[in-house]
């Protein structure tokens, strides 16, 4: 069957941050005549063989099959599922050489029931769409990101943990696959998904770094798009916090290096007299999905919750005086963390050392709100509790 052409959706901000899509015959009107995806030799095999270890980490855990399709003469072509394994590449691809990759990150559950759920999968599509495009990359149409999803989650379903916190890690991705030098995009590309069983991506309180030297993202580039250029940005502040015993980095502005922007792949939040605060959305912050579920829970908990500029140095006055009682992160891969140290040290200059420890800021209390956001949010992921907002989904269960 000649494959078919997919039209770009027209995407434009919303008032939530995430993306509005008006797609006349996009997705599964166009996909229905699209044959099923390839299920390639080797994938019952490797499910048979696969065997999860006690300790699962965050990422170190393939699981045993991948979905791929490619897009070349301006279409989708068919998909398959295949063997989790290395992929052939070419040297000069543009994903190597100029880092044309975008993602996303996002978990499949199975806590107490037989079939699987997902957690506001469209607001990833959405986002993943909006990424592409700040990249001109071709938008991967909603229903056939739904069907890669569903494809390795079913496929999946006997090696998703079963015990409260753990989940089957998903991470789309979109890449240019075409070699040249010239600066332009590809005009081939594939979209993936690979998955991975998993633990918390962080145990207990994280100590935290803010970093006043590196910058992360400005506003007008990547900053609010999920691009592997984004996080690359961040490895070297990130790699420098762990190695003196910290657990990320803390970024800010890149203008005057004022304001709090977020952690390197989590959100940011402060109880400040009671309240919830978080940055607001700059145009260089990427908007978390578990972000944006904080401030609907939150104010569903009865917390006054408030978006605005955080000046770094006021937040630090307010742990010292006790009015910031606590700080937490919040992500995909975190779910919500609490934070017990801020450590603010000077910015790196070639005559200073690098390693030092500046001074530490601790709030007096740590992962009391955090652990009621985070239950609360857990709950509904995992379909323990009622879902008010709507933002669970299962996932269908494959037949034949």
């Amino acid at each position: 069957m000649k494959p078919i052409a997919m039209p770009s959706p027209s995407i434009s901000r919303s008032t939530n941050n995430f993306v509005d899509v008006s797609r006349p015959r996009l997705t599964s009107d166009l996909l229905e005549n699209t044959p099923p995806y390839h299920v390639a030799a080797g994938v019952p095999e490797a499910l048979a063989a696969f065997r999860a270890p006690e300790r699962l980490g965050f990422g170190a855990v393939a699981a045993p099959v991948m979905y791929r399709v490619d897009w070349r003469d301006g279409a989708w072509q068919r998909g398959a599922l295949e063997p989790y394994g290395p992929i052939q590449i070419l040297p000069g691809a543009r994903a190597l050489q100029y880092a044309e990759l975008v993602f996303e990150g996002m978990k499949a559950y199975r806590v107490g029931h037989a079939t699987a759920n997902l957690f506001r999968p469209r607001d990833n599509w959405l986002r993943f769409a909006r990424s592409a495009q700040r990249l001109s990359m071709p938008v991967v149409p909603e229903s056939l990101f739904l069907q890669a999803i569903d494809a390795v989650v079913g496929t999946c379903l006997e090696i998703i943990p079963r015990e409260s916190g753990r989940a089957l890690y998903l991470r789309p991705f979109l890449f240019g696959t075409e070699a040249g030098y010239l600066l332009r995009n590809s005009t081939t590309f594939s979209f993936m998904v690979i998955a991975n069983p998993v633990e918390p991506y962080a145990a207990g309180p994280m100590r935290v770094a803010i970093e006043r030297g590196d910058v992360r993202a400005a506003v007008g580039g990547v900053g609010a798009a999920k691009t592997a250029a984004n996080y690359a940005a961040s490895l070297r502040a990130s790699t420098a916090a762990v190695l003196r015993g910290m657990t990320v980095a803390l970024w800010l502005d890149a203008r005057e290096q004022r304001f709090i922007q977020e952690l390197s792949g989590m959100n940011l939040f402060a109880v400040i007299d009671g309240a919830l605060h978080t940055p607001a959305l700059d145009g260089a912050i990427l908007p978390g999905i578990t972000r944006d579920s904080l401030l609907s829970l939150g104010r569903h908990l009865g917390y006054a919750v408030i978006e605005r500029s955080m000046p770094i140095d006021e937040l630090l006055a307010q742990i010292v005086s006790g009015e910031c009682s606590e700080v937490l992160a919040c992500g995909t891969a975190a779910t919500v963390s609490p934070i017990a140290v801020l450590e603010d040290a000077e910015p790196r200059t070639p005559s200073r050392d690098s390693n030092r420890v500046g001074r530490e800021y601790a709030p007096r209390q740590v992962d009391r709100v955090a652990a009621q956001l985070r239950e609360a949010l857990l709950a509904i992921q995992e379909r323990r509790a009622p879902d008010p907002f709507g933002w669970t989904r299962d996932v269908p269960v494959l037949t034949g």
